[in-house]
């Protein structure tokens, strides 16, 4: 918990001056942030160092040039061009790569890059210094509000093989909540911009409920993606403590290393649980002892 709150804090110390003063600044941090995002996320499937990687970190460096830029129509097809890099990657490499690999490879691109775009291009609005601060109200609101209400009144899990802890009455009670902060925060900024609204409180309510649902599609998507890779850390690129043997798992807290290293593969295997002997992919048995 402890340590949570310490990143929200360096994040708020970040963030708030990047959204403040916009430019240049919000700019590199969106930038560096979409490179980063899409490293971790291919590195979950241990692509980050692959030729797809590495359109898919140039696709994000062009999309934000032609983001910037005067003329930022042609942006879209930054998406088409990076489609068939990998396709073309795909064919002349095969069988390499699977299919599934290019369409995360593509997948990173959308998912991070161009969501992570959306904060800055919000910024550059006319009354974008304050639209922007509304994505982050909902999203802060909704997962403040959802947590101490599950925490008080939470009964009923939500999703109980992606996120355990998160019930039903906490996703209301951040919905609830965010929407709140929404009209608030309407009610405070509307008479500072420079166009009015038709209803500002109302638009702000509802434009925080909406980000508040999606808050939650967003974060149950992320352990998603987290449980379909066996990766049961935080950190998309932390280890697994699953130890794949072919198309079996094993908890790596239930296996031995073995003593010595595999004819064939210059790497360390590990002792299915109550054997004395390594399975390896390759069908050869290693004899070893248990260390």
């Amino acid at each position: 918990m402890l340590k949570r709150i310490i990143s929200g804090i360096c994040l708020v110390i970040i963030t708030a001056p990047a959204l403040y003063f916009g430019g240049w600044f919000l700019y590199a941090l969106c930038l560096f942030i979409s490179l980063e995002g899409n490293y971790e996320l291919l590195r979950v499937a241990g692509l980050e160092k692959s030729p797809l990687a590495i359109c898919a970190y140039v696709s994000t460096v062009v999309y934000y040039i032609l983001l910037d830029s005067a003329d930022n129509r042609y942006s879209m097809l930054v998406l088409v061009a990076a489609f068939l890099a990998l396709m073309t990657i795909y064919v002349f490499t095969f069988p390499k790569y699977k299919a599934e690999n290019i369409m995360w490879s593509f997948f990173g691109i959308i998912y991070v890059t161009m969501m992570l775009a959306y904060i800055y291009e919000t910024r550059r609005l006319d009354n974008g210094v304050y639209l922007v601060w509304l994505i982050f109200v909902s999203s802060w609101g909704n997962d403040t509000f959802a947590y101490f209400t599950g925490v008080l009144i939470g009964k009923h899990k939500m999703a109980p093989v992606l996120s355990p802890k998160k019930s039903i009455e906490g996703a209301i009670g951040g919905i609830a909540g965010a929407t709140a902060l929404g009209v608030i925060y309407g009610s405070i900024v509307s008479t500072r911009m420079t166009e009015e609204l038709v209803s500002p409180m109302l638009t702000f309510a509802v434009a925080s409920c909406i980000g508040a649902m999606l808050a939650i599609v967003g974060d149950l998507a992320a352990s998603a993606i987290k449980r379909n890779y066996n990766n049961d850390k935080k950190r998309y690129g932390k280890k697994s403590s699953y130890h794949r043997y072919g198309d079996m798992v094993v908890p790596r807290k239930n296996t031995r290393r073995c003593t010595r290293f595999a004819i064939y593969r210059k790497k360390r295997h590990y002792l299915q649980p109550g054997t004395q002997r390594c399975r390896i992919p390759f069908r050869i048995m290693c004899r070893c002892r248990a260390s």
